[in-house]
């Protein structure tokens, strides 16, 4: 068994440790009844902080851009503000999400399977900013340092992501400084965090105030930590792009402790969403005790959103197993049981919902 990023060997118990405590504690996913709306609240999105919330005076914030570029710049949110703006609907997922699910489990964050949201994102287009600071030839990435900072593994560091030039340069990225149509709350990176539609969210460099043009590949830890590492052996790729996945709003009501839902006999509407980073859904089905059939999708509202889904199942009384696997237009279909990996990344294995009809 390999190390995940934390450096801590994976644990073949279920119990979950004190440290993984106090981690769920800091940080939550977005309750799955959240799925009917399209839109979630920024107190539902989930949430992941890898350090403290630093409580920014945006009145005194400043982003700066330098390193191996033509025209260095500073600028204040106001600045930033009068600028043409963009407004993207976005599905963020942690690139962890259902760690827990893995066997052995990777320590870490123990992520069930919530931790998504979709909002609308307003800011800068990226490439309007470097389009003036005009990176140099030999530039190569693009670093984005955030204001959160702390220690893993023994190495202290402001919390830094790297982008190739050449995708920072793409329409969809963008400098954030509003959530759902108001100033981005302090734990979701107030006043400004980078965007990166179709990436999982630990590219998405929250605390923003520095961007740094680069000539050589940047390796820094955040960097090298999210890797889809096999074994202890494994050299690894890159976590970049969401995987498939579909979720289901669990029908009926729940038992308190064990989520178990229950339901009355008759036609139940089941519903939920579905996406794939920068990918098109293609289809959805509904898995009842192993057989499966297709969902109706409803219209997309996003390029980087997700898409609802709904079917109709009438069960009998007594005990059923629900899931829910998506395809994408490039035909990757969720798996039924997840490959594990190191760090417990890109887990998108297929939801399931125990449920009592009576």
């Amino acid at each position: 068994m390999g190390l995940d990023p934390l450096g801590i060997p994976p644990t073949d118990s279920d119990g979950i440790t004190q440290e993984e405590l106090a981690l769920a504690t800091r940080n939550r996913g977005m309750p799955l009844e959240a799925l009917a709306a399209d839109i979630t609240p920024p107190g539902l999105h989930y949430l992941l902080i890898h350090y403290d919330i630093p409580f920014v005076d945006a009145a005194e914030w400043r982003l700066r851009i330098g390193g191996a570029v033509e025209s260095p710049m500073s600028m204040a949110l106001h600045e930033l503000q009068a600028m043409p703006s963009k407004t993207l609907t976005v599905t963020m997922e942690c690139a962890g999400n259902g760690r827990a699910r893995l066997q052995p489990r990777p320590v870490s964050q123990p992520w069930g399977v919530e931790a998504v949201g979709t909002a609308r994102w307003t800011g800068v287009p990226l490439r309007d900013l470097l389009e003036i600071a005009n990176p140099l030839a030999e530039a190569v990435e693009l670093v984005f340092t955030g204001a959160d900072h702390g220690t893993e593994r023994g190495v202290e560091q402001d919390y830094q992501r790297s982008l190739p030039i050449e995708h920072s340069m793409q329409a969809e990225i963008l400098l954030a400084y509003a959530m759902n149509g108001e100033p981005i709350p302090a734990q979701h990176g107030h006043p400004m965090r980078l965007l990166v539609p179709g990436w999982y969210g630990m590219a998405s460099v929250k605390w923003l105030h520095r961007i740094e043009a680069v000539t050589t590949p940047f390796t820094g830890y955040q960097q090298k930590a999210y890797t889809y590492h096999r074994n202890e052996t494994d050299p690894g790729t890159p976590v970049t792009t969401i995987e498939v996945r579909s979720l289901m709003i669990p029908p009926g009501f729940p038992d308190f402790l064990t989520r178990r839902r229950v339901v009355d006999e008759g036609p139940v509407e089941l519903r939920g969403r579905a996406w794939a980073g920068p990918v098109e859904i293609e289809r959805v089905e509904v898995g009842v005790n192993g057989e499966w059939f297709d969902a109706t999708l409803d219209d997309p509202i996003g390029a980087f959103a997700w898409r609802g889904w709904s079917a109709i199942w009438t069960p009998a009384p007594g005990e059923h197993v629900l899931t829910c696997r998506a395809t994408d237009a490039n035909g990757n279909t969720q798996p039924l049981n997840q490959p594990w990996n190191t760090g417990g990344f890109g887990n998108n294995a297929v939801q399931t919902v125990p449920v009592t009809v009576r």
